[in-house]
């Protein structure tokens, strides 16, 4: 094998060292960083013209990117060197190709391994070479296979072929063979030559300026470090938001320009009565049930109720009234005492009402983005924890246009155009609607909310009065921001499943509006 390097590059190491470090290439030995760059300037001043980087490296026995390391070292100190960047084209076998080229083609070697008395089809078959060549040879009418041989299809040769080595090497040199598989190669290496600032003496420059230099003047004779005002500064440690607190600020101050009026949230705990009874959803519905509800033990029941308001609830539940037949079962106080988990930010909302009514009515718009709390069987798009983002508007005249309306306005806002409404029944609101977008990841209809007008039964009894209607919407947090951001499983969204990594890297939630 040929040498790697020029004569030129030959004679100048066959001399003495070019600067302090550089070693003889023919010992072998490794060489530090410092020291490559010390040789590469030795080469450099010695050469006329220029160095190219891959011959440089060979003669230098180091590895071509540790010296195009050094290439760049050098650059940044200035114009020491000149490095321009070069590319070559060729080919060169692949790894079949090299292995026909050493060992023969495939048909050759399936000939070779046959012998006089023939060779099983299967057990040829076994060999790395057999399938393919075992189709060359056939084609070409170099063997043959007897079928009614007793030990199976036996297969023999049927012409006699001297394969020579010579063969061989042409096909390797001459490259002319369809079945070499060549590729195609780019080899790339650095062109270098000496710049306006040439020096084989490597001055350190200085990166920061001290007290000590100002003080003895010696910053007047060092060179400084030029500043990268492009460099990408450490990233600060610091806490990181989750894309569901993103898209929350988001949300709040969505409603926020809507002129809404945020409701406080802060009690997880409620009492069935302000969760169920108040908004009008009788006792023996199944979302009572312990299979939907988480009940609390302890405390187990509740007992601060504005008694002239229950006793209203009472009987809108079991005689009807307002113009309603109610449900016609007898109520029990002890289902409206029994604290659970709330399952859903309604019963605050029923709250704000219930207080809005005990003074003069004004036109109010509300909201709440808070955690509720479902015993959901855990799937895709379901957890027994998530947070209920709800809007509610009380004025007078309101209708179901001026709901659908408010909803375009806030899921536009949202960046989500392709809503559906469905016809749907809530104990407490008539009409009721339930509200769908189309998932761009799961690619259907997923449904992303909830709305209607507020019933008669629910509001007359908290004294609002009979020309005011109330309509209200409620969605899920965590899907809009699984659509936003392409999460196709909420449980990679919240949960112990969550990759940490999502959370540092999420960008900030910008909902298109």
């Amino acid at each position: 094998k040929g040498t790697l390097f020029s004569p030129f590059l030959t004679s100048l190491l066959g001399s003495r060292d070019v600067t302090s470090g550089l070693f003889q290439a023919s010992q072998g030995s490794s060489m530090a960083d410092t020291g490559v760059v010390e040789s590469l300037l030795g080469l450099v001043e010695k050469a006329d013209g220029g160095v190219d980087s891959l011959e440089a490296a060979a003669g230098l026995g180091v590895d071509h990117q540790l010296l195009v390391g050094a290439v760049k070292s050098l650059q940044a100190l200035g114009d020491l060197i000149s490095a321009e960047l070069r590319s070559s084209k060729h080919w060169e076998l692949s790894g079949e190709g090299t292995e026909i080229a050493e060992q023969g083609s495939h048909e050759a070697r399936v000939f070779g391994s046959i012998p006089p008395q023939g060779l099983t089809q299967s057990d040829l078959m076994k060999l790395s070479f057999g399938k393919i060549g075992f189709s060359k040879a056939m084609s070409s009418k170099w063997i043959r296979v007897d079928k009614a041989h007793e030990g199976g299809p036996r297969v023999f040769r049927t012409v006699r072929i001297k394969f020579t080595w010579t063969v061989i090497t042409a096909f390797s040199e001459n490259r002319s063979s369809t079945r070499v598989l060549p590729a195609f190669r780019t080899v790339k290496s650095y062109w270098i030559t000496k710049g306006s600032s040439f020096s084989t003496t490597i001055t350190k420059q200085e990166t920061e300026l001290t007290p000590e230099m100002i003080a003895s003047g010696s910053w007047k004779e060092k060179k400084f470090k030029p500043y990268n005002f492009q460099a990408m500064g450490v990233a600060p440690d610091c806490g990181h938001m989750h894309p569901l607190m993103k898209v929350r600020t988001q949300f709040r101050q969505i409603f926020l320009e809507m002129g809404f009026t945020e409701m406080p949230t802060n009690n997880f705990i409620e009492s069935s009565f302000w969760n169920f009874d108040s908004l009008f959803q009788p006792q023996q519905h199944p979302a009572r049930d312990q299979h939907d509800t988480f009940f609390l033990s302890d405390p187990a029941l509740a007992h601060d109720f504005p008694q002239d308001y229950l006793e209203r609830v009472k009987k809108v539940h079991s005689e009807g009234g307002y113009g309603s037949q109610g449900y016609k079962y007898a109520w029990k106080v002890e289902e409206a005492q029994k604290n659970i988990l709330r399952t859903h930010t309604t019963a605050v909302s029923a709250r704000m009402l219930y207080k809005l009514a005990q003074q003069k009515f004004t036109p109010v718009k509300y909201f709440s983005i808070d955690r509720v709390f479902r015993n959901e069987t855990l799937d895709a798009t379901h957890l027994a924890e998530f947070h209920q983002i709800e809007g509610v508007v009380a004025d007078r005249g309101l209708t179901l246009g001026d709901l659908m309306g408010i909803l375009h306005a806030f899921f536009t806002k949202l960046g989500i155009t392709k809503l559906r409404f469905k016809p749907a029944y809530n104990p407490y609101t008539e009409p009721s609607m339930e509200v769908f977008s189309y998932h761009e990841g799961l690619k259907k209809w997923v449904e992303v909310g909830n709305s209607g007008v507020f019933r008669p039964e629910m509001l007359l009894p908290m004294g609002l009065p009979e020309d005011v209607s109330v309509i209200a919407w409620g969605l899920s947090l965590e899907r809009p921001t699984m659509i936003k951001y392409g999460i196709n499983n909420i449980r990679e969204l919240v949960g112990h499943k969550v990759n940490l990594q999502m959370v540092y890297d999420s960008p900030v939630c910008r909902l298109e509006s």
